[in-house]
């Protein structure tokens, strides 16, 4: 579970951090949920904050509630009691990818937060990663993983994804570092990384990882791992997603070429939208063809995936047309909005022109079926749709950030979608997403940032 953020300008006194509480005594059985912080039974919300009175970033937890987000927050930051290292200037700490999993199965979901530009001695942008621990309280301190290939500019957890890659029942950690993949095999404690070490990278072959989507491709017990990134060399301007099969030993598989022409991929998610049983990776590739954008669906089968679909805004059933500026699949997401067991997409298209406002904006959500994901039967939304507050401006670039997740309980994922001076909430039903009893923060996205996938 993942989510991508884009810098919040967001204002925060002294008064407003909370201190951190002692760790709890540990419950009975892992959390439910992966980012139920305080174990309450209720998913919490993490968002970075870029301008507080700390030098180089902080995080804010909103504790949730069954009706969704609530009023209860925590901030936290590297002047925390127990968080590693010091508050420095520019470190961007929580400002990057975040995950959640109980990595020491005491009931409570612990967050990984990464500082991609954290100093180390000498060397610039080295970068840190740190999982802060859940609690009957909260977020309770926090441990320093150790960095594998400190390096300078290595921007250590510019990525991170979670699963349990080797099957063995504990939560492991996966974390880009100076263009590979690294994979940190369960026990995660609070003493420690103890579990081994491995480096995934494709060696020669001009490749940098850059991007990681985890999830449950093949029917085994232990979660697979895509990794994605640019392939440069003379002539050759490309993104390629590489499959690696979890298991007791990883197996580097297959790589699909998902893009010809740019080198930046957009957000990426392992789904099973056709039902049948094997998760499929949809992966969205902003710069395709003049940033006009697309979306590659890879299917998965019984030892990894197979055939593959592009979708573009030229596909059959789908509203609008390809244009430059568009970068349709800047942003993804997966859930289930009608309930019917077959999961939907939502698709970002920030730089969409509504009207006379350019890059006004909007999204696109697909429906899963027995055929997988097609145009047909999609639904379009931006902020001339009835029922959606405001109206198109220039550069709002809504759908900037899509995450489709049930809030409420429902059963029905709902649609979080945020724009340049706000987030909204679009609920899931039986009909899939609607516009009735929409809820809105005019927090700058904050809302929408804070929702992992």
């Amino acid at each position: 579970m993942k989510l991508r953020t884009t810098t919040l300008l967001v204002s925060l006194t002294a008064a407003t951090l909370t201190p951190l509480a002692l760790p709890a005594t540990a419950s009975a059985a892992p959390a439910t949920y992966a980012d139920d912080f305080d174990g309450d039974g209720h998913r919490d919300y993490a968002a970075p904050l870029s301008v507080t009175d700390t030098k180089g970033g902080a995080v804010r937890v909103t504790y949730g509630t069954p009706a969704g987000p609530g009023t209860r927050t925590q901030v936290v930051s590297q002047r925390s009691p127990g968080v590693p290292g010091a508050d420095e200037t520019d470190d961007m700490w929580g400002g990057g990818t975040r995950v959640a999993a109980d990595f020491d199965r005491d009931g409570y979901g612990d967050l990984v937060v990464a500082a991609v530009d954290e100093k180390a001695g000498r060397n610039k942008r080295q970068g840190a990663v740190t999982i802060l621990w859940g609690s009957k309280n909260g977020l309770s301190g926090g441990t320093a993983l150790p960095n594998k290939n400190p390096e300078a500019h290595g921007a250590f957890g510019s990525d991170l994804a979670t699963g349990d890659f080797n099957g063995d029942g504990k939560p492991d950690l996966a974390a880009v570092n100076d263009g590979a993949a690294y994979v940190y095999f369960g026990p995660l404690t609070r003493s420690g990384a103890r579990g081994p070490v491995k480096r995934l990278d494709r060696d020669g072959a001009a490749f940098d990882a850059v991007s990681l989507v985890a999830g449950k491709v093949t029917k085994d017990r232990a979660t697979d791992l895509v990794v994605v990134g640019p392939v440069v060399r003379p002539g050759v301007r490309a993104v390629d997603a590489w499959f690696v099969r979890g298991g007791r030993t990883l197996r580097p598989g297959k790589v699909l070429r998902v893009d010809r022409s740019g080198t930046q991929a957009g957000d990426g998610v392992i789904a099973d939208f056709d039902k049948d049983g094997y998760g499929d990776l949809a992966l969205g590739t902003p710069e395709d063809d003049r940033r006009k954008g697309a979306v590659t669906v890879w299917r998965g089968g019984a030892t990894g995936p197979g055939s593959a679909a592009r979708l573009t805004q030229a596909t059959t059933g789908m509203a609008g047309t390809p244009e430059e500026d568009d970068q349709f699949g800047a942003s993804l997401s997966a859930g289930d909005t009608d309930r019917d067991g077959y999961a939907d997409l939502a698709i970002g298209v920030p730089g969409e022109a509504v009207g006379r406002e350019e890059y006004a904006g909007g999204l696109h959500v697909l429906r899963g079926g027995p055929r997988g994901l097609r145009g047909t039967g999609s639904r379009w939304f931006a902020r001339d749709t009835r029922g959606v507050p405001g109206a198109p401006g220039i550069d709002d670039s809504w759908g900037r950030t899509v995450r489709l997740r049930d809030t409420d309980g429902d059963g029905h994922a709902d649609l979080h979608v945020s724009g340049a001076a706000d987030s909204l909430r679009l609920r899931g039903s039986a009909s899939g997403v609607t516009t009735a009893g929409v809820t809105r923060w005019q927090d700058g996205g904050e809302a929408v940032e804070g929702v992992l996938q």
